[in-house]
């Protein structure tokens, strides 16, 4: 059974001027944990806020749980767990306070669902009477998460959750999600990380309010076109003009320490020849080397 569905869902802003949503169309399984993996402005929030029925599209359809979003909103907002971009719980009251009043909400209590939020609470409890406007980055995340999960939803939409928090918390947050799915509980979290990508089950990579592809990141991985490489010199400024403006050189981006890059008609001798015009260019500790793509490599090249 799907979770989700989406069909050629449009959202526009302005009278019709900004699509924010363009054509989207996918689906997330029971018990899924399904990334929406794209930059900023790309249509993330808009598709969480349609499928939490805070906003309705303009054209398509959408369903949670096989309700539709536009006549059944009452019903889903019973079943589903909203975590915003932005900390969005009341800054005044502490962390308990925030918790009660949200349980509240959905006539429940901290003790009822106490299980499922646990492994999370715990971490949090020692500041119980902090207010929630004085913890960190990532002790405000556990928070709106617990708060989120209260009531014990069926699906868990959560929208940028790590944006804006440290290594450590952000690895922490997804081994929590991990196990939240192992409860059966059917997770679609979007990102900007590209990273995060490969720890979800299946990926929409959506940009301009387009879906690109869904798949497995396996399988995206796979079918990249080109053999990829990484190379490096001592002037990666330069370097990076030169490959650009090479008549081997198909694609070129800078990745870091390393540019990828891919070639036109690739042959045994492309690297051989590539680095010796490379060094007709005064270019010095050359290193080129055979790569697997990541997803970030994927989505540069859909993109293109």
């Amino acid at each position: 059974m799907n979770m989700v569905e989406v069909v050629d869902v449009v959202k526009t802003y302005n009278k019709g001027s900004l699509t924010a949503v363009d054509q989207v169309n996918f689906s997330v399984k029971k018990g899924e944990l399904f990334g929406l993996i794209g930059p900023d402005g790309a249509g993330k929030t808009t598709i969480f806020r349609i499928l939490t029925t805070l906003l309705l599209p303009n054209q398509g359809s959408a369903s949670v749980a096989g309700l539709d979003v536009v006549k059944d909103y009452k019903q889903i907002r019973k079943m589903v767990g909203y975590m915003p971009g932005k900390f969005s719980l009341y800054q005044d009251l502490t962390v308990e306070e925030n918790l009660n009043f949200f349980a509240s909400v959905f006539n429940t209590s901290i003790a009822e669902n106490y299980d499922l939020i646990k492994d999370i609470y715990v971490q949090i409890e020692p500041f119980k009477d902090r207010r929630a406007g004085k913890l960190s980055g990532g002790m405000k995340q556990k928070l709106a998460l617990c708060c989120a999960l209260i009531h014990k939803p069926e699906i868990l939409f959560l929208d940028e959750p790590t944006t804006g928090v440290d290594v450590v918390s952000r690895k922490e947050f997804w081994d929590m999600l991990g196990r939240l799915k192992d409860q059966g509980i059917t997770i679609l979290v979007s990102t900007p990380y590209m990273d995060e990508a490969t720890l979800c089950e299946r990926i929409a990579l959506i940009q301009n309010g387009k879906i690109m592809s869904v798949e497995t990141p396996d399988e995206i991985i796979k079918q990249y076109p080109d053999p990829l490489f990484a190379i490096k010199a001592s002037n990666m400024g330069k370097l990076l003009i030169d490959l650009r403006n090479n008549p081997y050189i198909k694609t070129c981006n800078a990745f870091g320490e390393f540019h990828h890059i891919t070639f036109n008609n690739l042959s045994d001798s492309s690297m051989e020849i590539l680095v010796k015009s490379l060094e007709n260019q005064n270019h010095k500790e050359i290193e080129i080397n055979p790569i697997t793509p990541n997803i970030e490599d994927c989505f540069i090249n859909l993109m293109n």
